[in-house]
């Protein structure tokens, strides 16, 4: 029998966890950097996965194809989903590693902000039967998303520690986990396709 595409996510998930759980120490932050290695993982997964939503949304209007902005749907929220999840996981890694929660700090703001602007519009793209409207939401949340990221401010946030890292067994363990949480976003949107009702 088939498995459902949550089967696999949640796989996944599990795989994720344990392999975090495995991660090597880092010299300042010790076992606490398993933390950050998911953290940064979970964002990374959340930013292809609207980059995806994007791009397909692109191509779902331009060659007129229902099924590709359904898919830009499905994409945009799983994105979402990530981004959401991502926040109370931020919390964590500052609980663990700063003694505390620094919820000034311009990075973890802009992600609140854009993680209530997009379930707001996620919302109102749902109330419309046409998911074109998906595909152009999409397109402009994530232009929106990459200038404001890429414009934020690091007050404690150091920037990108796993790709600055000199340790190639940091960065070799980060690339199998990020491939991890890719492969649970691949399955959480295989699952959301599910409920858009397309022709085949």
């Amino acid at each position: 029998m088939k498995k459902s595409p949550l089967f696999w996510f949640i796989l996944a998930l599990v795989a994720v966890a344990g392999f975090a759980a495995l991660g090597p120490a880092e010299k300042s932050l010790g076992v606490n950097v398993r933390v950050v290695y998911v953290h940064g993982a979970w964002v990374w997964a959340s930013l292809a996965s609207f980059l995806a939503a994007a791009l397909v949304g692109l191509a779902g209007l331009i060659l007129r194809r229902e099924r590709l902005n359904a898919w830009s749907r499905a994409l945009g929220r799983t994105g979402l989903f990530f981004w959401i999840t991502y926040l109370p996981i931020s919390m964590w890694a500052m609980q663990t590693n700063w003694n505390g929660l620094f919820l000034a700090e311009p990075r973890w703001r802009l992600a609140l902000v854009f993680a209530i602007t997009g379930l707001l519009l996620q919302v109102g793209v749902a109330l419309l039967e046409d998911p074109a409207w998906a595909s152009a939401v999409n397109i402009g949340y994530f232009v929106v998303l990459m200038i404001s990221v890429t414009n934020a401010q690091n007050v404690m946030h150091p920037p990108a520690p796993i790709l600055n890292s000199d340790a190639w067994r940091i960065q070799l363990f980060f690339a199998v986990l990020l491939g991890f949480t890719l492969l649970a976003a691949m399955q959480f949107a295989r699952w959301l396709y599910q409920f858009e009702h397309v022709d085949s």
